[in-house]
């Protein structure tokens, strides 16, 4: 058996909705959150995560955005979503103080970052359902996010699945975007595609030569499990500095 310290453990969760604190994390190298980190990206909802990031005992720390992490989204947030989802309060929020909060981690928003050697991209958008965050309509609006995505991708962390793959929802509908999949499966072909959105789907499975996880960390009733905390591990390529 080869000596673990030549290897990275990487940690996968999702879709904690203000509950990340609750769950039982191994140990591990680098922790990776793939949106829907709050219920509606309320302040206090990112302190919140930010002070579980602080807490948790990583080298590094990589997350998206999702759909209910609505202020990320600024200049929607400002022109639509405030309106429909926070109207009521007493004192508007800064979307941009808000995003602010997020200190404790590398924050991916079709942007790329080199992890010990790794290249790992991220992106928050998902089709469009319900206009929430991070929504773009299948076909040309969304393929264009996915051309941002760089072909030397190791590590690619979407909020959303592709098509077909562990996007299945309790009643049937299979939620992920086709152009995501031939984009993954035909031209990025990465290590691995972490992501979530889609409670009811978490697991993992291979194509080809790409592992996928839906790293979703809670139920349908946004209850919290264990068993949906995923891990992987990869050889060292760089040392720490």
């Amino acid at each position: 058996m080869e000596n673990q310290e030549n290897f990275l453990k990487f940690v996968c969760i999702s879709d904690t909705h203000n509950k990340a604190h609750l769950l039982n994390l191994p140990k591990g190298d680098i922790l990776i959150h793939a949106g829907d980190f709050s219920n509606t990206g309320l302040p206090e909802e990112v302190a919140k995560f930010n002070d579980f990031l602080k807490n948790s005992p990583f080298e590094a720390k990589i997350v998206v955005a999702g759909n209910h992490d609505l202020t990320f989204d600024i200049e929607n947030y400002s022109n639509n979503l405030a309106k429909r989802f926070h109207q009521k309060l007493k004192v508007p929020i800064d979307p941009v103080e808000t995003k602010a909060l997020l200190k404790e981690c590398i924050y991916l928003e079709n942007s790329l970052a080199n992890i010990r050697g790794y290249q790992i991209y991220g992106t928050p958008f998902t089709p469009t359902y319900h206009d929430w965050a991070f929504n773009l309509n299948i076909g040309e609006p969304l393929q264009k996010k996915w051309e941002q995505i760089p072909s030397n991708t190791d590590i690619l962390i979407t909020h959303g699945p592709p098509h077909q793959i562990l996007d299945s929802c309790k009643n049937g509908q299979q939620a992920g975007c086709p152009d995501l999949r031939k984009t993954v499966l035909e031209r990025v072909k990465p290590l691995y595609h972490i992501f979530g959105h889609i409670h009811e789907a978490a697991g993992q499975k291979k194509i080809e030569n790409t592992n996928f996880i839906n790293a979703s960390s809670v139920d349908l009733k946004r209850n919290t499990t264990d068993k949906n905390i995923f891990t992987f591990q990869l050889p060292v390529r760089q040392e720490l500095n």
